[in-house]
């Protein structure tokens, strides 16, 4: 058991189930009175080990005094004793004097047009990934076609084709150094918000230090500092008062670092900030590190670090999200909002997305129903994944968007769906949708100064639609789609 652990005993057990009843609480109510996941509150009545904080946290809710509850055991001699490492003292600190900061700028979600922040825990939905890189499968069109039918409910995921999904966790803890990748909204900075908060309640890596970091924030920083001298800033900023104390926990494989949003970062900053976190994580490779990604936009291998791709919401997902987003509506709010998208699988393909699930219940909010002008409701999700979600993220992209303006990219698009559409084609080699992107641009009139005719890079501008608008997605090694078979329906409609 962790020195940060404490047990109940068997009378302190007793006593707090006593308390619940005079509370009028079950377990789990006394988790949500907390703000935290359930899993804790049933260890501690089990008796199970539990993190400190927590434990003496639940003993307060219940009036009780926690010192009367635990298992005399669970004092390590150590600590009951003056040569008490300083070490651990140490991450005992730290951890005591950051958890609130970690709990603010991690706990709460707020994206699209929502009107306040919503908790965490309260809407969370817990993520899978995939362990093979979907775009690095060789795979030839006939395999993948097989048993495609575009009028199913995500229809990409194909049979036998489709990877096991395991729950993104798993490969946390399998892993000390992982590369999580995803396409735009596909929920990799809410999990790694999950998982510091995971780590700030003891529940993962519960005796380590929970370090997160937006890292397109880090790199404009000004006096462009080092990562060791950015997290020693934080740490001070929570008033940690230990000199060197970050250097010292960082050497002894106390933290768990969270770097999330590599794609973010800008063009001028990216060479700096890779080389900045590979001597970083080189120095100090006895911590966990999660780095976040997205999918396309990663072209630089940390050798260190296993890459994993984050998995499509599949039904079982949605539900649970959509429950948990209207659980402080009437009860039957969520059951209609699920019915309603039953009725509409085009419309359901997109909740695929957790950015565009979320957005799909804001719109169910205001209406009651997606009756009403659903191509409005396709437009706003295309400038979603076209612009909307880059500024809400404050993200600047440097030269293949000043090349490249979001009207362009939208006619191209809108061009490439309707010739696709006209064949029946939902899947296309990587050679020819390039060859329409430059017979597109040498179209253009001579007067439009948006694309350098003479220097086309139609491999560029292909995965640059792919990794920061997610609207082209490549399903195997030099195969793409469309990503929601109702946008390219959409598109080719607009261009007609």
């Amino acid at each position: 058991m962790s020195r940060r652990s404490l047990q109940a005993s068997a009378k302190g057990i007793s006593k707090a189930e006593a308390a619940l009843i005079r509370n009028s609480l079950t377990q789990q109510g006394l988790a949500g009175e907390l703000g935290i996941s359930r899993q804790p509150v049933t260890k501690f009545f089990q008796g199970k080990a539990v993190d400190r904080y927590i434990f003496v946290t639940i003993c307060e809710k219940l009036n009780l005094n926690w010192e009367e509850i635990v298992k005399p055991s669970s004092f390590p001699e150590e600590e009951a004793s003056a040569s008490v490492s300083q070490i651990q003292v140490l991450v005992q600190n730290v951890r005591e004097k950051v958890h609130n900061s970690i709990q603010r700028r991690c706990g709460v979600m707020r994206v699209l047009d929502m009107e306040k922040p919503r908790r965490l825990d309260n809407i969370y939905t817990p993520v899978y990934i995939w362990e093979r890189i979907t775009g690095r499968r060789r795979l030839e069109i006939g395999e993948i076609v097989r048993d495609f039918d575009p009028t199913k409910f995500n229809c990409f995921n194909l049979g036998v084709l489709q990877q096991p999904r395991l729950p993104a966790i798993e490969a946390v803890e399998g892993y000390d150094k992982l590369m999580i990748l995803g396409k735009p909204g596909s929920g990799k900075t809410i999990f790694l918000k999950w998982l510091a908060i995971q780590c700030n309640l003891g529940e993962y890596k519960g005796d380590r230090i929970p370090i997160f970091i937006e890292l397109n924030d880090f790199a404009q920083i000004k006096e462009q500092p080092t990562l060791l001298e950015y997290i020693t800033e934080q740490f001070e900023d929570c008033g940690v008062t230990t000199p060197n104390a970050a250097l010292t926990l960082l050497t002894q494989g106390q933290a768990v670092v969270l770097l999330d949003g590599l794609d973010r970062v800008r063009d001028r900053d990216y060479n700096r900030i890779l080389l900045e976190i590979r001597q970083f994580t080189t120095r100090f490779s006895a911590n966990s590190f999660v780095i976040t990604c997205r999918v396309a936009a990663q072209n630089y291998i940390f050798e260190q670090f296993t890459e994993v791709e984050i998995a499509d919401f599949d039904e079982q997902q949605i539900t649970q999200f959509a429950i948990q987003w209207f659980q402080d509506k009437a009860a039957i709010q969520s059951e209609d909002f699920l019915y309603n998208l039953r009725q509409n699988q085009s419309l359901k393909s997109l909740a695929t997305n957790p950015l565009l699930l979320t957005f799909l219940c804001l719109v169910f909010e205001d209406r009651a129903n997606f009756n009403l002008n659903t191509s409005a409701i396709y437009q706003e999700a295309l400038d979603i994944l076209l612009q909307q979600w880059d500024n809400q993220l404050h993200i600047q992209r440097d030269a293949m968007c000043q090349q490249i303006p979001v009207s362009q990219t939208a006619e191209l698009l809108s061009n490439l769906a309707k010739n696709y559409l006209y064949k029946g084609e939902y899947l296309f080699l990587q050679s020819a949708i390039e060859e329409q992107i430059r017979e597109y641009i040498l179209s253009l009139d001579e007067g439009n100064k948006s694309f350098n005719k003479a220097g086309i890079d139609s491999t560029a501008i292909l995965k640059y639609i792919q990794s920061h608008h997610g609207l082209l997605v490549e399903r195997a090694r030099g195969i793409y789609s469309f990503s929601y078979i109702s946008l390219q329906e959409y598109l080719a409609a607009k261009d007609i």
